[in-house]
């Protein structure tokens, strides 16, 4: 079913969707595309509160002013305006997958499309939505995300929840994981799910002035 839903996505993305432009690289147009977690992190390793909340996050003017300089894209199209990042392209990614918990944080708030400005797909069994640049997948998201990374386009963005990225586990190619010198004992974890070791080699790491660091991994 996931194959389904991703070539009636694509064929409705091609025919209707500003975004889905050929990508401006020849790398990009011949290699596989990549599917990068990146989050934002706890010391102990929580991604969210038990509620979702965010918001104990420490700012950090200039991890935030790297981030956005770097993949624009990754700001929701609410704050991009504040952020002096209306105009700005994407540099990264054009596509952004969300768990249904991620999503829902989103409708709280009356938003339908929270990254307006990226191809979305939000992985539920039990949501619905009318919004034209949001796909439901209800299918096996691992069949859908190898599907996915074999169509033309840049690099994805997971970008929550735990529980989806347990799921995708074994097919995230990087993480980028911004922790922040903050403990809260309980929350959403990075990762959900059954146990299933997978390893990751580092990359690099940068220091803010804040003690905040974002780390990037590749898959071994």
């Amino acid at each position: 079913m996931g194959g389904v839903l991703l070539r009636r996505s694509l064929r409705q993305r091609e025919a209707h969707d500003p975004r889905a432009s050929t990508p401006n690289t020849s790398e990009q147009r011949t290699r596989m595309r990549k599917l990068i977690y990146y989050i934002a992190t706890t010391l102990d390793g929580f991604i969210a509160g038990p509620d979702g909340q965010s918001d104990f996050f420490p700012i950090d003017p200039d991890l935030m002013a790297a981030m956005n300089a770097e993949q624009p894209e990754t700001v929701p199209t609410r704050l991009r305006a504040a952020a002096g990042l209306t105009d700005a392209e994407n540099l990264r990614f054009d596509t952004t997958l969300m768990g249904r918990g991620t999503y829902e944080l989103a409708l709280k708030e009356g938003i339908t499309s929270p990254y307006a400005h990226l191809q979305q797909y939000v992985f539920s069994r039990t949501l619905t939505t009318t919004d034209p640049h949001v796909e439901i997948v209800s299918g096996d998201p691992v069949a859908f995300i190898r599907q996915l990374k074999q169509q033309p386009g840049m690099d994805i963005w997971l970008c929550g929840g735990g529980q989806l990225a347990g799921h995708l586990r074994r097919e995230i190619d990087e993480l980028m994981i911004k922790r922040y010198p903050v403990v809260i004992g309980a929350g959403i974890p990075v990762f959900a799910g059954q146990f299933d070791p997978v390893g990751f080699t580092l990359i690099g790491t940068r220091t803010f002035p804040s003690g905040a660091t974002v780390t990037t991994y590749m898959r071994t």
